[in-house]
């Protein structure tokens, strides 16, 4: 476990050099400039350019910003003034990790339940029924299910808040756009993987011995069942995370997701460059700790 870890510690570094490299360089190859406006002169970008050493070399930039980025400093916003990027970083993203944990955990509640039923019921209608919702959610994009809901609860019927997230009830509709897709998902792998499993050996012993099909299912299948839900919860924290950043900037959360969105709008270079190394390595260390449950669960696993 100690090798593994310390393995994944090393490519962790790596893949966060690259993804710091490529978004750097990306970044400059965008047209326009944080200075850029319509009462901006000559003048006056040139002289925030030299302020905030935009106007060096792209290699002297470079270098500057990886030695600062060793030292945990990720620069400071060039829009919001008087703030550092890791004081923006610490406000915002307890909103967003608020939102997105809601999502993860409300997808796992639902998938796992309606997955076992729909392969406890298969080949009835409730069985049916269940897998044409989860093809729909799931073939949904999750802007399209926002616009919709937006539409139906927000403006027509006025039963739910269309800003923010002052109160639990402003959660609903930005969770059940974000975890509409991880739970139909997550539905259609529980069902697929208990069906896979219904002929193995260790499950036809534990009837053989007069076990009610409901023991089998939730007390022998299910703890085999469930690995597959496990690894993908790397690639749903991913999606969830990800998928944030539309759905905070159309429900106006003030999560990082939205102000990461403002800030390509407004080329904010040190907001974009710390938000994309710090939300690289959260999905990193996810995809890692999902890896070490995955092993608990099932000790038959070599990491």
């Amino acid at each position: 476990m100690l090798k593994f870890i310390s393995m994944r510690a090393v490519s962790t570094v790596i893949t966060l050099f690259i993804v710091l490299t490529a978004t750097f360089f990306l970044m400059f190859l965008v047209p326009g400039g944080p200075f850029l406006s319509e009462r901006s002169t000559p003048q006056l970008v040139e002289i925030m350019n030299k302020k905030y050493g935009l106007d060096k070399p792209l290699i002297v930039q470079y270098e500057n910003y990886l030695k600062n980025a060793l030292r945990g400093d990720l620069g400071v916003s060039l829009k919001r003034k008087g703030y550092t990027i890791v004081e923006i970083l610490a406000e915002k993203f307890p909103v967003s990790a608020r939102l997105g944990g809601v999502a993860i955990i409300i997808s796992l509640l639902l998938g796992v339940p309606a997955g076992v039923l729909a392969a406890y019921k298969r080949n009835t209608i409730l069985d049916r029924v269940i897998m044409i919702i989860c093809t729909l959610g799931y073939s949904l994009p999750s802007f399209v299910v926002s616009v919709v809901l937006l539409y139906v609860f927000g403006w027509y019927l006025k039963l739910l808040p269309t800003m923010g997230l002052d109160k639990p009830v402003n959660y609903i509709m930005p969770v059940i756009a974000l975890s509409l897709s991880p739970i139909c998902y997550i539905t259609r792998l529980m069902r697929s993987s208990i069906l896979d499993i219904q002929g193995q050996d260790y499950l036809k012993t534990a009837r053989a011995k007069g076990l009610s099909e409901q023991v089998v299912l939730f007390k022998h299948a299910l703890k085999n069942a469930i690995v597959p839900v496990i690894t993908y919860l790397g690639p749903m924290v991913t999606g969830v995370l990800t998928g944030s950043f539309v759905i905070e900037k159309i429900f106006s959360v003030p999560g990082l997701g939205k102000f990461f969105v403002d800030s390509i709008s407004g080329r904010d270079y040190p907001m974009i460059m710390g938000t994309t190394i710090f939300f690289a390595a959260v999905l990193i260390i996810a995809n890692l700790i999902v890896d070490i449950v995955y092993k608990l669960i099932d000790p038959r696993i070599k990491l």
